[in-house]
């Protein structure tokens, strides 16, 4: 991979999944199939890439396990195929997430990049009206957060190579489709263009007319900095992280947050 996570996860391509290094555990990949997706994809008959992505949930480093479960922190690594899925890009089928009875709320998701290019698209509900709507474009060493409640997937925006990317979430997880599937999908569907880059088509299911565009940022607001691999900053200050588990702690800080 082109950028260094600061955590020993290699890339398996063949395979679609992840090796682990020395002093590292994970599990076995979870696999999302494109028959598992196509209820949210503007062509829910298209063909495409077979797994479409791969999900390693509870990654870390065998020295953080006690700490990672005492603050309720979970990390993951994702890996998306190569390919398109009709006329869109390869991506996910969007949710929003599970009430976390942790801190009974939805809860945030911090996620950087690792490899390839990357949208991470999201709007702050699955209803009617989604509210407001961005598309954060991130290459490798770019973080994007998603706040909590808000409906969101992760786009591979280049069909030749494999985008791989890391997160943190709450431990007690949980993704919530029943929104999206029934509107058909998010409010805007990636579609390819010519010149490489993305043409967002309005979902009719939704009452939206306008998508919000722009590159990633660092988040001072959150102690987010570009430089620092977020599995790092966990090494180094893991209360630096504590908002994504309660996100009470920063509760101002949702009130008027842009990604």
């Amino acid at each position: 991979m082109n950028f260094h996570p600061m955590i020993d996860v290699r890339l398996n391509g063949a395979s679609l999944s992840f090796d682990y290094g020395s002093g590292v555990f994970g599990p076995k990949c979870e696999f999302r199939r494109i028959d598992d997706i196509r209820s949210s994809l503007r062509e829910p008959h298209c063909s495409g890439p077979d797994p479409v992505y791969a999900i390693a949930m509870d990654v870390g480093k065998i020295s953080h396990r006690d700490e990672l479960s005492k603050r309720k922190l979970l990390f993951g690594v994702v890996a998306y195929a190569s390919g398109k899925l009709g006329k869109e890009f390869v991506r996910s089928q969007g949710h929003v997430h599970a009430i976390s009875r942790h801190c009974q709320c939805s809860t945030p998701e911090l996620l950087e990049i690792w490899q390839g290019r990357a949208v991470v698209y999201m709007q702050e509900s699955a209803a009617d009206d989604p509210g407001r709507c961005f598309a954060v474009e991130a290459e490798p060493g770019d973080k994007v957060v998603i706040p909590p409640g808000w409906a969101h997937c992760v786009v591979n925006v280049d069909p030749g190579e494999v985008m791989v990317f890391g997160a943190w979430c709450v431990r007690d997880y949980g993704f919530d489709y029943l929104a999206v599937r029934a509107h058909g999908g998010l409010a805007w569907f990636p579609l390819s263009d010519e010149s490489r880059g993305v043409k967002w088509e309005r979902n009719p299911t939704y009452k939206v007319d306008c998508i919000v565009k722009r590159h990633s940022r660092e988040y001072p607001e959150l102690k987010v900095w570009r430089e620092m691999p977020i599995y790092e900053q966990f090494s180094r200050n893991p209360e630096s992280l504590q908002w994504i588990s309660d996100p009470t702690k920063v509760a101002s800080t949702w009130q008027t947050f842009e990604p």
